[in-house]
């Protein structure tokens, strides 16, 4: 499994929360690396980080971490700059060490104080839900992870992923807000999405327990024609079909219940009014009674609609 592989690498780990905690636990149970010193916002937290991954040392201090070849920052991307400028003034002599966080949307550049003292420096994200760290670990193959950084640091830390049955890429560090706010926006969103789906369906009469078994079928059915057919063709419902009475009584029901859906409605409406206008099944006359509707501010009914 590490063949190609320098000899197994210490990893110290600060901030070890779900992501760190999945992929140490990962590349150990792989013997990608050995686990040094895993240092969280307490000492318990660190505790039970370290029976998580299956190793390491728990510590309560930056200076106690041991010397190591690796240092992953897997903290709140808040908390990186922090975390790197007290690990650099606990530790000096850095020359090649690997000091790479976890952040989709922040580069490697925050590392910049490990790096004026010797470090290779780098970003790892891997485009995975870690929700559920060991679900995320026992699935973790063909998952995809972004790179970025200092030669050195990428090309060691491909090796140690691909090991564990990664695909790679590099994505640029000016690319990666717009990069993880597409993230964001495909499993985030989604999440916050399907609790508005739910709050509709128990506001309409479902119990919390009925709206999910309903939900359920139809989501996993949409989600596997959007990579199957692609969006154009995946869309279905009232924009679609270009039925402007039913968008307009969903919107004028929302705002009537919960405004901030209501304008939501309208929002996404926009996106899949575009969809719409691609795939031409309605007429375009129909598709501009639903962008008006879409457009106005206010749900409230008037003579003129």
């Amino acid at each position: 499994m590490t063949s190609g592989l320098p000899r197994v690498p210490k990893l110290n780990i600060i901030g070890c929360g779900r992501v760190g905690r999945a992929l140490a636990r990962l590349w150990l149970r792989h013997g990608l690396v050995e686990i040094g010193g895993i240092l969280n916002r307490s000492l318990a937290s660190s505790q039970a980080a370290a029976a998580f991954v299956g190793g390491g040392c728990p510590v309560e201090e930056y200076h106690q971490l041991p010397a190591a070849e690796l240092v992953m920052i897997s903290a709140a991307d808040e908390a990186i700059g922090d975390c790197v400028s007290a690990w650099t003034a606990a530790h000096r002599q850095v020359a090649e060490v690997i000091v790479f966080h976890c952040s989709g949307a922040l580069g490697a550049e925050i590392l910049l104080p490990a790096k004026q003292q010797g470090a290779w420096i780098a970003s790892v994200h891997p485009v995975k839900s870690f929700a559920d760290p060991a679900m995320a670990a026992e699935s973790f193959p063909g998952t995809w992870c972004g790179l970025e950084g200092d030669p050195e640091a990428v090309k060691r830390l491909r090796e140690i992923l691909q090991a564990c049955g990664a695909r790679c890429f590099i994505i640029p560090p000016q690319q990666k807000p717009l990069y993880h706010a597409g993230a964001v926006f495909a499993c985030n969103y989604l999440v916050a999405l399907m609790k508005i789906a739910y709050d509709c369906l128990e506001q309409a009469g479902l119990s919390a327990a009925e709206a999910p078994l309903l939900l359920q079928p139809i989501v996993e059915e949409t989600v596997k024609n959007v990579f199957r057919l692609g969006p154009v063709r995946a869309l279905t419902g009232p924009i679609a079909r270009g039925e402007a009475t039913v968008v307009k009584q969903e919107i004028a029901a929302l705002e009537a219940w919960k405004p901030e859906y209501g304008q939501l409605y309208r929002c996404l409406g926009q996106v899949a009014l575009q969809l719409a206008r691609s795939a031409a099944h309605a007429s375009p006359e129909a598709l501009q009674k639903i962008a008006t509707l879409l457009a106005r501010m206010s749900g409230k009914a008037t003579a003129e609609e």
